[in-house]
């Protein structure tokens, strides 16, 4: 039995098995996007634990973006299944940030290098050029939005070029990354000379990869993506990426 199993291994805190079993359950597909967790009575005891243990594992599982719980009854109760991993591994490293633990500089050249390696492989026919190419419409007088919304637009932007890849993993660690440092990121805006010029060149350049990677020049494309980056920080007064 699975239960028997786990337990076979070692003392482990009870919540943990909530969590192991509910591991065991996906990828089995017992369990997948859209379904729902058994009711909390009922889990508590097929796994023979508290329900304070279910109710912990299920906020662990919140936090990383795999179950959403809804309470009282109707269509939103109970627990459901999802799949948010850029929401989680953005709070998660923009923590380790917060401590120092990664450096934002390291944080911005993995950055570089997994946009260079999607900009290299969009697919020029892929439909996320598509919303790409509107966002860059609604940044078409960049000078004239609030910094807010322009970086909220680049970083829709940047999005759907690392979609076009067709990569979920390197799209949802590319969003991860810019999650944890797009309020750094903000806070940069303030040591710009003139930032209603930085815009207009950031959002000339962003017309530059997506022609390139509309035209099949990845190499091109790529090479756009890493001086658009470094450009940024560079301009900010920080050095490559720092």
């Amino acid at each position: 039995m699975w239960l028997d199993h786990i337990k076979y291994h070692g003392r482990v805190r009870t919540h943990q098995l909530v969590l192991s079993w509910i591991e065991n359950e996906l990828a089995a597909g017992r369990l997948a996007v859209g379904g729902r967790l058994p009711a909390e009575r009922s889990l508590a005891a097929q796994l023979e634990v508290s329900r304070t243990s279910v109710r912990e594992a299920v906020r662990i599982l919140e936090a990383m973006g795999v179950v959403r719980a809804g309470v009282g009854s109707g269509p939103d109760a109970g627990t459901v299944v999802i799949s948010d991993p850029t929401s989680a591994l953005g709070s998660a490293l923009r923590l380790h940030v917060a401590t120092q633990h990664l450096p934002v500089a390291d944080i911005v050249e993995t950055r570089i290098l997994l946009e260079s390696w999607a900009a290299a492989r969009a697919r020029p026919d892929a439909p996320e050029l598509a919303e790409a190419a509107a966002l860059l419409d609604a940044m078409d007088m960049p000078e004239d939005l609030p910094v807010n919304d322009f970086l909220a637009l680049d970083v829709r932007f940047h999005l759907a070029l690392a979609k076009a890849a067709g990569n979920a993993v390197v799209s949802a660690m590319m969003g991860s990354l810019r999650e944890a440092i797009q309020g750094y990121a903000a806070e940069l805006t303030a040591g710009f000379s003139d930032w209603q010029a930085t815009a207009a060149r950031l959002h000339g350049e962003h017309q530059g990869i997506l022609a390139a990677i509309r035209n099949d020049d990845g190499g091109r494309a790529a090479v756009l993506v890493a001086a658009h980056i470094e450009g940024y920080y560079n301009e900010a007064g920080l050095g490559s990426g720092a």
